[in-house]
């Protein structure tokens, strides 16, 4: 017992201690878990992330997962049902896998999920499985009486989903027709069956989802003797019938329960849940997945409408709540948790103590009670083990509370609290756990092993505790892993297999001495197996033999091996995870053949799973043909001899090889005849186009794939017909014979039907008129099974008419051959009327009547009938009979004056014919008639009018016909009239309705009125009307569709003409539609508002997209009929965007898997032909690369040869015809894995001792990883020393300094890199330890040997020069491109040891030298000698452009590469050319051209078709790549010259009218369809240029809405089908002059109290040459009564300003200002005020008074108010004494003074002036001072105008004549034989005097206020008006002013002459004073320092 006790308590001890030792350890979790436990208190419900789809079809045979997505606190736990029958129990796995699904697996399937909260039941799914079974029935007969219906029933098969059935017969397909149709359930129904129906039926079932089908067996039907029916009682039978349409709607909830609800017990609560659906949902309610039984369960109650409400709650109650609505169209589900609170927690059964032993498992039990549900929590300690959100590993919380401890450890020892919880409070229950364990223990490598000693003893005795190991005494204070505790417990720490061994604890005491011992045994991971081999296997076919050796088992059995495979190259995966541990080999079965495999193992014992064993070697099966057909075959005829067929390739896992092609063999389906094969030697086309088939035959068809290895399985038969052709003979047995005088019974028999080549839809009568071949009459007959010969009648024919007749049978595609013509007439009948009835001779008792013969005749005349009677009494008639040669005759016996109706008709063999008839009076000639009169018109509609009218005079005969005309369109007195209505044999007519008008048309009328005379005189016309609009009544015509790009298509049509507009022309339209073809969605349509507009290109189109379209007109009353729809397609384009979910993940250090899916359908823009993966290093400036992928059925590749541990952005891009699309986005990031690093590079010595090195070095240029260390290893460099000194630095050390070495002595260095993958490849360097080192000598001249020159790489090679004592570390290798003099650096790292070199990235067909230069630690050596001159080879050409074809002859200009692209000589050209069809590619035609000429020419192609063509070059060496494809349509070619003689005439300001001539004919290239108007504002070309298209050959265009007075550019281009031509040469044209825009801007300043400077700015859009300004301005209110308005006319474009100085003081006035080029354009306003503001503007300056001195003026004044800011400076005004206005004459006065000097020579001499001072500052202008005195500006007069100078001028003058005439006398004495001279002329001109001239005037209304306004300005006219309240514009006079420049500045003898008013005014009277100051002057800018008084000079002095 004492034992017992003390085993227990040493047991006990150990556990606690157990506990205590892993408290630390456990520290961190246990704070998470009770921060966790504060944050949810609660557990959570389990809930749904996703809900299943509602239906998922599957393929039998097919792997299917179903997966419930649900969360929530642990623990969660699933099973699943399948129609309502468990399929699993409760579990942790929450898939369900079936691996290989049949048809019994399809159902309703869905799952539970269930937590300690409640469960929930999933919504189902329904799985369908696609199967086809076989059909159910053999051969049958079926008999019927013909006339009889036949109701043929489908065979029975079984099949999902219901097959695609096609009835056949005798091997035809059978269509549906008006007699025979196919029900839904596929029963074939034949209506009045006839011989020819009977026959052997079968039908063909294709399960479109699996892709197979099946034939049934024959159903023979027999057609028994003939039923007469007779119809000859035409008894109408009519038949009705009707159907109900259900659409089914899916629940949907419309309310829905909050997802928790709490509620008190004993309550009622309501869980709201509501739906709607058609039909109407019904509700069902579940309870943790259970269904709510209300019987059962009767306080569970359904409302009305679907809530549930719980009665009495009970904390039963407490759980998962589900509402699920359902109908036929699926169902819906929504879930709530209920929460019955107000009861606390209340654990019914809680843990007891327990013990365990070490390893196995145990449970400690808690359940409990409490609402809401109580949360459990299971602790030991402070620790959290278990609850709804923490669980650790071997704890596992029950679905009950319980907790499982699996498997126990000793540590598991200890007291365990269960705690249940919720929101009432708390109730826990602890147990004690004991754990026994074993005295061996077996403890994991590395984790810590305790050893007890278990030792009991007496308290009061003191023991010692001794640990021996294998007999040898364990000293545990020197060994740091290991701790002896006071009780004698030993712990080790970081066990490792030194541990392992016999244990044994020794205890020594004064009491006793014991010992036990155990075993420790240390496991660890197994190792990996050994030598793996792997081999195909001998016995068995794809299978492969794997052998290995056992490994070490880490000291734990081994419990199975792990075999991984590598399947080309992909990333490893788990194959076989159970391979016996005894075993060390296995066959591997199963395998894809020309599949490469590589293997690895790794092995596990329950420690874990070791590392996997090396990679075997790679080895691959061998080929075999592909075991699985192609899939999807589909056939659909094409013609009526072609069938085209499509496949797409086998399986990837059938392929079992390289696929090499595909083989097609076809035959006639049913009949024994041999198979007709085809070869396609690409596997990229899964497409073929079976031709010269026969016409409408069935076909069974089959294709296989085939590899290397041979043909593989070929694919089920689908059969399909070629589609009908034309009957191929004519009807037999044809007769015709005339019925009546308009009819022809035709009578038949059918071809025969093997030449019918489709399905008789009937015949076609024939009659025409000899000669008349194009005027056929055509009746169709529907064909006729039921008797063997046909009838039909043709009707409407001319009467007594020969005819030819014949018959013809037709197909869907197209009519037969005619029977042969036969002749016949069809029957007389009556004549029609006699022609041209007259009467002549008229007497009082006979007249002459006269006629012609009938117009139709139909037959022979016989004779005419003549009967007279007087008017309206039919007793007195007489007839007579005359013969038929007869055409006139005089009838007698008549009573005078009396009025007689006479009657004339023809007769035939068949009676009488038609009557002609009119009255007559006797003794009184007919007379022609007189006009109507009195015409009026009513009723006027879009199409009709009524004219009511009165008869004119009716020439004393009854009126035979009224005529009406009208003038149509243009109404005038000189248009024509047009007879539009006629009426006849309606004397009596008071109103007649005019029909068939043009709606919106202008109309006049007229009428005539005709008797048997003639026809009167027109009447008096109407008045002018207009009808009333209408809808358009056509459509435009000539509608076709081109494609214009890849987004749009060219639509194009005719013009509606003017007169189909019905109605106004500016609301004239046209609606264009588009959809895309065979669409059923709504159409989108565009208006274009111009009626003229010929085209509209559909833009933002899809690309490669086929579209319908259509066009009518519009007006504004409606639509139009639409146009005959056209269908056109946009081009083929790139892919608009990547293929969808891009991954990749890297399978080795230099490979990465990319996988990708397809192109979404809209975005592929054409067909895709394959993929290209794009990649490149990230945030590198590396190159991209391209991985291309051909074709469309592979969608992975694995990228190889990359960097190691780089990471890569990766997309993936398709890639058409066109070219490649945009690459997916974004971009997948994946890094290669890392590997060992490559060796570190640039080692160096820059420092070399004796006895020491210091070296320094790179990072290896590839580290392939994450350099973790760096590894240095030196040893001499002798065979003897081979232990080298190894040193391991720090990753980031790149210096190494070594001493204590020998001098003179060569050392070799070794430095490695290490990532986690080991250590590198080693980078080795010498070095001599000398200090007598020096730069190396330059290597030998490079040589280049002939053999080992490339195209673009050559092999250089040298010797290496002396090293100086110092190792060459490197090469440096230049070259230089010839004739070129610069040496560019090619490599600068060529390897130490390297005595040759490859140079590559050479252009080929280039000459080159090179030269090498060394370098070690002290420097680099001189360059070596060059090289020779060495020229690479040839190599294949680059080709830039592409070509384009012209119409007539296929020929396009071939222009080379450029001289540097050709790398080598251009020997000629390759043209690959294809046509372009919509559904699939041809392959390229070749054509060479072996001259290097600028011209190709193609013969081969075919008019009126798309091509593809692709241009390349090619040298001696081979042929360079491909340009971009060019698309051409062959047929036309692009007009080669531009339009002629360009002309343009200038039409208004926003008109230019163009006129051009076509370009010459040699040059137009077939029809030139119209011509494209470029224009564009000259200089401005490229934001102003438009274009103008006209889609009609015309030779002019008014080009509108320009711009006015602006110089444009136009050019014309032609256009044709093919394309546009070349411009013509830009021509200049002007369009006229506009009005302009109004001034930019209006200014004023230097506002006074009287005056103001406005100033404006040009117009914006001048328009034109600006000539003039309009300025007029008036106050905003009448001024003393009297508005005063001024206009002023400016001319010229500048100066922009004027002084205007007639203001008044303080009032508002309003400026108005516009521009004029030749008229005036719109004006622009503003308001200003005169006068200085209140209280801002200075005050009036001190009164000034004036001093002089000489010639100058001092003017004086005193400061005033300088108002709300400081003055800045004065302005001196002046003005004439007598009234005349203020101007500035002084500006800028400085502030500082108050007084000013100036000369008078700026004032008009003996003028006198007043001044005033005004005060400035920066508010402005401020009041002006009062006026000085006047003073005059009279200076003192000069001497020279004193009198006495003019005395004394005048004697000095006499005295010196006096003198000249004095000596002219003694002279002319002296002279004694002086010759007597000849008298002379003297003529004198003495100066006329001057006329006066007219001074030019202003014209002013008001003659007082002229004088104010005689300034100088340049001003066209100028007008004042006074009227009192009213403001207008007076226009002034056109006189003209001119400024003087020059003014008179001083005052001078010479001048005083000219300017003296006694001379100057000696004709003019001279003005009082001096010119008063106009009102308005030009002033100089601001920057003179004073102003000027500008003069007017009225007239000019004239000297004759």
């Amino acid at each position: 017992e004492r034992a017992k006790d003390r085993a227990k308590r040493s047991g006990g001890e150990r556990m606690m201690k157990g506990f205590h030792a892993s408290s630390s350890a456990l520290l961190l979790s246990c704070l998470l878990c009770l921060a966790w436990r504060k944050v949810v208190p609660y557990d959570v419900p389990p809930y749904f992330k996703t809900e299943p789809v509602r239906s998922q079809l599957h393929l039998e045979r097919n792997r299917l997962v179903l997966t419930c997505m649900a969360e929530g606190s642990w623990p969660l736990e699933f099973k699943w049902i399948h129609n309502s029958t468990e399929l699993t129990r409760f579990s942790l796995e929450y898939r369900y896998l079936i691996p290989s699904l049949d048809r019994s697996h399809a159902g309703f399937y869905r799952c539970i999920v269930r937590n300690r909260v409640g469960a929930l039941l999933q919504r189902r799914t329904e799985v369908q499985v696609a199967f086809m079974g076989s059909f159910e029935e053999g051969e049958r007969i079926q008999s019927v009486s013909q006339g009889e219906g036949a109701v043929i029933p489908a065979p029975r098969i079984r099949s999902f989903p219901q097959p695609q059935v096609t009835w056949f017969r005798d091997g035809r397909k059978i269509p549906p027709s008006s007699r025979i149709a196919i029900t839904l359930d596929n029963t074939l129904v034949i209506l009045s069956t006839v011989a020819p129906d009977a026959g052997r039926y079968y039908v063909q079932a294709v399960n479109d989802k699996n892709g197979e089908n099946k034939t049934s067996q024959p159903i023979t039907l027999s057609v028994e003797s003939e039923t007469k029916i007779d119809f000859s009682s035409n008894t109408e039978i009519n038949f009705s019938a009707g159907a109900y349409l259900h659409v089914l709607e899916p629940p949907q909830f419309i309310k829905e329960p909050e997802k928790h609800i709490t509620a008190e017990m004993e309550k009622v609560v309501d869980i709201p849940c509501q739906a709607r659906g058609v039909p109407q949902p019904d509700i069902v309610w579940y309870k943790d997945a259970l269904p709510i039984n209300p019987v059962k369960m009767p306080r569970y109650r359904v409302l009305v409408g679907g809530s549930l409400q719980v009665n009495g709650l009970l904390p039963d109650d407490t759980g998962m709540f589900q509402c699920f609505a359902r109908n036929s169209a699926g169902e819906v589900q929504t879930n709530t948790y209920l929460a019955v609170t107000s009861i606390a927690p209340n654990i019914t059964a809680g843990p007891s103590d327990s013990t365990v032993i070490d390893g196995m498992s145990v449970i400690l039990h808690c359940e409990t009670s409490g609402a809401p549900r109580p949360a459990i929590t299971w602790q030991k300690g402070e620790r959290v083990l278990a609850s709804g959100s923490v669980q650790l590993p071997r704890f596992t919380l029950l679905e009950s509370g319980s907790l499982l401890i699996s498997p126990s450890h000793i540590s598991d020892a200890g007291t365990y609290t269960c705690m249940a919880s919720n929101s009432r409070g708390i109730d826990e229950a602890s147990a004690d756990l004991g754990v026994w364990g074993e005295c061996d223990q077996s403890v994991i490598k590395g984790t810590k092993a305790i050893m007890t000693c278990g030792v009991t003893h007496d308290p009061s005795v003191t023991v010692r505790h001794v640990w021996e190991k294998d007999g040898s005494v364990i000293n545990v204070q020197s060994i740091p892993r290991m701790r002896l505790e006071a009780d004698g417990t030993l712990h080790i720490s970081q066990t490792w297999s030194g541990d392992i061994g016999t244990y044994t604890c020794r205890v020594t005491s004064v009491g006793g001495n014991d010992s036990r011992s155990a075993h420790l045994r240390v496991r660890q991971l197994p190792h990996a197996p050994e030598n793996p081999t792997a081999m195909l296997s001998t016995s068995e076919k794809r299978a492969i033999d794997l052998a290995w050796a056992k490994p070490f088992d880490g000291n734990s059995p081994l419990i199975r091996y792990i075999l991984a495979v590598s399947e080309n190259n992909a990333p490893w995966a788990i194959l076989l995870a159970n391979i016996e541990p005894e075993s060390t080999a296995v066959t591997v079965n199963g395998l894809i053949p020309a599949r490469s495999y590589q293997f690895r193992l790794c092995a596990v014992n329950d420690v874990g799973k070791g590392q996997f064993s090396k990679e075997t070697e790679r080895v691959s099966l061998p080929e075999e043909p592909p075991s699985a057909p192609p899939q999807n075959v589909i056939a659909s005829g094409r013609t009526n001899q072609s069938i085209m067929i499509q496949w797409q390739p086998p399986l990837e896992s059938h392929q079992n090889g390289i696929l090499r092609g595909y083989t097609i063999r076809y035959r006639l389906t049913g009949l024994p005849v041999d198979y007709q094969m085809k070869n396609i030697s690409s596997p990229d086309v899964t497409n073929m186009l079976l031709e010269d088939l026969i016409i409408w035959t069935n076909y069974e068809i089959e294709v296989a794939a085939y590899n290397g290895a041979g043909l593989g399985t070929f694919s089920h038969k689908v059969t399909e017909w070629t589609l009908q052709g034309v009957p191929t003979i004519a009807p037999g047995n044809v007769q015709a014979e005339s019925v009546n005088s308009t009819t022809i019974r035709f009578t038949w028999t059918a071809p025969n039907p093997q030449f019918i080549n489709g399905i008789n839809q009937g015949y076609k009568l024939l009659a025409w008129e000899p000669g008349k071949d194009e005027e056929v009459t055509m009746v169709t007959v529907r064909p006729n099974f039921q008797d063997s010969v046909h009838v039909g009648y043709v009707t409407g024919l001319k009467k007594f008419t020969e005819y030819y007749t014949s018959v013809l049978c037709f197909t869907t595609p197209g009519d037969g051959p005619r029977s042969s013509p036969k002749a016949l007439r069809t029957h007389e009948d009556t004549p029609g009327a006699v022609g041209h009835l007259s009467f002549t001779e008229i007497l009082d008792t006979s007249l002459k009547v006269s006629w012609s013969e009938p117009g139709e005749k139909n037959g022979v005349l016989t004779g005419y009938r003549i009967s007279w009677e007087e008017y309206n009494r039919t007793n007195t008639r007489v007839t007579h009979y005359l013969p038929n040669v007869t055409l006139e005759y005089r009838v007698t016996g008549l009573t005078a004056l009396t009025t007689y109706t006479i009657e004339v008709a023809g007769m035939t063999s068949k009676g009488q014919g038609q009557l002609s008839s009119s009255t007559i009076s006797s003794g009184v000639p007919p007379e022609l008639p007189g006009p109507p009169t009195n015409m009026a018109i009513s009723n006027i509609g879009p199409r009709s009018v009524t004219l009511q009218f009165k008869p004119g005079y009716d020439g004393k005969t009854s009126i035979s016909r009224w005529q009406v005309e009208a003038q149509v369109g243009v109404v005038g007195e000189n248009e024509d009239w047009v007879t539009v209505h006629q009426v006849s044999n309606e004397p009596e007519a008071r109103s007649l309705e005019v029909p068939d008008l043009n709606p919106y048309t202008f109309y006049r009328f007229r009428m005539r009125q005709v008797n048997i005379v003639g026809t009167s005189p027109p009447s008096q016309p109407s008045r002018k009307i207009q009808t009333l609009p209408a809808p358009p009544d056509m459509a435009p015509a000539n509608v076709t569709l081109r494609t214009a790009s890849e987004t749009s298509l060219w639509f194009r049509w005719m013009p509606l003409p003017e007169w189909e507009y019905n109605g106004n022309a500016e609301q004239v339209g046209y609606r264009v539609q588009y959809s895309r073809a065979g669409s059923q969605g709504r159409a989108l349509t565009h208006i274009i508002a111009d009626r003229l507009e010929r085209e509209f290109t559909i833009e933002d189109l899809e690309e490669w997209t086929e579209y319908e379209v259509r066009v009518q007109a519009v007006n504004g009353i409606g639509t139009g009929p639409w146009s005959q729809p056209v269908r056109g397609r946009t081009r083929e384009s790139v892919p608009s965007c990547g293929p969808t979910n891009v991954s990749a993940f890297a399978t080795t250090s230099s490979s990465i898997l990319v996988r990708w899916f397809e192109v979404p359908e809209p975005d592929r823009n054409g067909l895709i032909l394959g993929y290209k993966v794009v990649y490149k290093e990230k945030d590198s400036d590396s190159a991209v690369y391209f991985w291309t992928v051909e074709g469309n059925a592979t969608h992975s590749v694995q990228l190889t040869g990359l960097g190691k541990y780089v990471l890569y952005e990766i997309q993936v891009l398709a890639f058409t015809r066109i070219g490649d699309g945009r690459p997916s986005s974004p971009a997948i990031l994946e890094r290669t894995l890392d590997d060992v690093p490559g060796p570190p590079v640039g080692i160096l010595f820059p420092e070399v001792r004796t006895t020491s090195v210091r070296l320094i070095w790179q990072s290896p240029l590839q580290p392939n990883g994450i350099i973790l260390a760096y590894q240095i290893a030196y040893h001499l460099n002798s065979s003897n020393s081979n232990t080298p000194t190894v040193d391991v630095l720090i990753p980031s050390a790149r210096q190494y300094t070594v001493t204590s070495l020998k001098p003179e002595a060569v050392y070799v260095f070794r430095i490695q890199a290490q990532t986690r993958k080991g250590w590198g490849e080693a980078a080795e360097a010498l070095v001599v330890t000398t200090e007598k080192r020096a730069r190396p000598q330059p290597t030998s001249r490079p040589m280049v040997p002939q053999k080992d020159v490339q195209a673009r790489q050559v092999l250089l090679s040298w010797e290496p020069g002396s090293d100086g004592l110092s190792p060459v570390r490197y090469y440096t290798v230049q070259l230089r491109e010839l004739p070129e003099n610069n040496w560019t650096v090619h490599s600068a790292s060529v390897n130490h040891e390297a005595t040759s070199y490859i140079v590559s990235r050479l252009k080929p067909f280039t000459s080159y030298q090179f030269r090498v230069k060394a370098t070690n630690d002290i420097g680099d050596s001189e360059y070596s000698e060059e090289s020779e001159a060495i020229t690479t080879l040839q190599d294949g050409s680059v080709l830039q452009r592409s070509a384009t074809l012209n119409l007539n002859s296929p020929s396009f200009p071939l222009q080379p590469p450029a001289e540097e692209k050709i790398n080598g000589i251009l020997l000629g050209f390759r043209i690959r050319y294809r046509e372009l069809l919509y559904d699939r590619l041809r392959s390229y035609s070749l054509h060479n051209i072996n001259s290097v000429s600028t011209w190709g020419e193609l013969t081969e192609l075919s008019k009126h078709k798309r091509y593809e063509i692709r241009m390349s070059v090619y040298n001696a060496v081979g042929e360079g790549p491909t340009s971009p494809p060019q698309e051409v349509f062959v047929g036309e070619a692009v007009p080669t010259a531009g339009p002629q003689n360009v002309a343009i005439q200038s039409a208004t300001a926003t008109q230019l009218d163009v006129t051009w001539d076509p370009p010459p004919v040699d040059a137009q290239n077939g029809d030139i369809q119209g011509y494209k108007v470029y224009f564009w504002e000259f200089q401005r070309k490229n934001e102003t240029e438009r274009l103008r298209t006209l889609f009609m050959p015309e030779g002019g265009v008014k080009l509108k809405n320009l711009t006015g007075y602006t110089t444009y550019m136009i050019s014309v281009a032609p256009f044709n089908a093919a394309g546009d031509g070349p411009r013509s040469p830009p021509t200049r044209g002007r369009t006229q002059q506009a009005a302009p825009s109004a001034p930019s801007f209006i200014h004023f300043s230097e506002l006074t109290t009287t005056s103001v400077n406005v100033s404006w700015g040009e117009p914006t859009f001048p328009n034109g040459i600006i000539e003039g300004y309009r300025l007029v301005y008036e106050p905003c209110t009448p001024l003393d009564g009297v508005s005063k308005t001024v206009t002023v006319d400016v001319k010229g474009s500048g100066p922009l300003w004027l002084k205007l100085k007639d203001l008044s003081d303080g009032i508002t006035y309003n400026f108005r200002i516009r521009a004029k080029t030749f008229i005036y354009g719109p004006e622009v306003e503003a308001n200003i005020t005169t006068g200085p503001g209140e209280g801002s503007a200075p005050g009036p300056p001190g009164e000034p008074f004036i001093t002089r001195y000489g010639s100058a003026l001092t003017i004086h004044w005193t400061s005033g108010d300088p108002g709300r800011a400081p003055i800045t400076r004065y302005v001196i005004e002046a003005r004439p004494s007598d009234e005349g206005l203020w101007d500035i004459l002084i500006k800028d006065i400085p502030k500082e003074v108050t007084s000013h000097t100036f000369n008078m020579d700026i004032l008009k001499q003996g003028v006198s002036y007043d001044f005033r001072v005004i005060g400035v500052n920066d508010y402005g202008y401020g009041s002006p001072s009062l006026p000085s005195p006047s003073i005059s500006a009279q200076k003192v007069a000069p001497f020279y105008e004193e009198w006495w100078f003019l005395v004394v001028v005048a004697l000095v003058g006499l005295i010196f004549i006096l003198l000249l005439v004095f000596i002219l006398i003694i002279r002319g004495q002296s002279k004694k034989y002086a010759k007597k001279s000849e008298s002379g002329d003297l003529s004198l001109s003495l100066p006329r005097s001057p006329p006066r001239p007219s001074p030019g005037s202003l014209n002013y209304s008001d003659e007082d206020v002229s004088t104010k306004y005689n300034d100088l300005i340049p001003a066209e006219s100028s007008s004042l008006t006074e009227k009192p309240s009213e403001i207008s514009d007076s226009q002034g006079s056109d006189s003209e002013y001119e400024v003087d420049p020059n003014r008179q500045k001083t005052h001078s003898f010479v001048n005083h002459y000219i300017s003296d008013p006694t001379y100057y005014n000696s004709w003019r009277r001279q003005q009082k004073g001096i010119s008063r100051a106009q009102a308005y002057s030009y002033t100089e800018s601001e920057s003179e320092t004073r102003s000027q008084l500008n003069q007017v000079i009225y007239s000019f002095l004239s000297l004759n």
